[in-house]
């Protein structure tokens, strides 16, 4: 009783929430500033869709924050588990392109490389922000693609991760990839973000939790109305985005 007590109070304030959205933006500022621009590690597809499920998160986590109330914690919890749902669709997928474009038989059963991204709802943030949200990668391959005018300008901690020109850019920290532990090819950037996106589901959850242990009926009501909406979102998502690859499938 004490726990729940406690996970009332919380998700009722406003840490957990800023929480959530310094974790969210701040991952996708890391992603974008310095591994896209500053180490030239350009996104592929299932990249920018993961910093989409990031970014919804991070909405969901701001608007709970400014104004602590049941209905923006309703809305804050349904961007979350949506985002966090999404999120590990997107990751999952991104592994399993890395696991193919890794193995043997590279590219072999990939899908979900495209240069343009569909994202869920048709939403075209490629067009309105094409530096955060256009891939420019290749699938699979996240080591740095140093471009040849930047090769003199490199600073000595820019080759530390990139590489040196001298060393073809194979001496760099991150020159096989992204991965926790580099020299062991140890958890790769899918891994890390699915447990992120796991970490952050955890939380909700035990925040939501609390959220529908008051004891009125309108928290009761608002849980239905998160789960709702929530399935809503993904799947009505996911049909919009289909049938706009179908349509773009017909045109062909």
């Amino acid at each position: 009783m004490k726990l729940l007590n406690k996970l009332t109070s919380l998700q009722e304030g406003r840490l957990l929430w800023i929480l959530m959205v310094i974790v969210t933006l701040g991952l996708t500022c890391v992603a974008h500033y310095f591994f896209q621009d500053y180490l030239y590690m350009q996104p592929c597809e299932q990249c920018v869709y993961i910093r989409y499920a990031m970014i919804v998160m991070a909405i969901g986590g701001i608007i709970a924050a400014i104004y602590p109330h049941q209905l923006t914690r309703i809305i804050g919890y349904t961007l979350g588990f949506y985002g966090c749902l999404i999120g590990f669709g997107f990751c999952i997928t991104l592994n399993e392109i890395h696991e193919a474009v890794h193995n043997a038989n590279a590219f072999g059963g990939v899908q979900g490389c495209r240069e343009i991204p569909i994202y869920p709802f048709a939403l075209p943030l490629h067009e309105l922000a094409p530096g955060w949200f256009l891939p420019t990668g290749e699938c699979g391959l996240d080591n740095p693609i140093v471009p040849e005018d930047a090769y003199a300008t490199l600073s000595s901690f820019q080759q530390f991760f990139v590489g040196t020109e001298a060393g073809d850019f194979e001496d760099g920290f991150y020159s096989q990839g992204w991965y926790l532990i580099p020299s062991l090819h140890f958890m790769n950037m899918a891994i890390a973000c699915l447990l992120c996106f796991v970490c952050c589901f955890v939380a909700l959850l035990a925040m939501f939790i609390g959220f529908i242990s008051k004891p009125c009926k309108c928290a009761k009501i608002g849980a239905i109305i998160v789960i709702a909406v929530t399935l809503i979102l993904f799947f009505g998502g996911n049909a919009i985005k289909a049938a706009k690859i179908a349509s773009m499938a017909a045109g062909f």
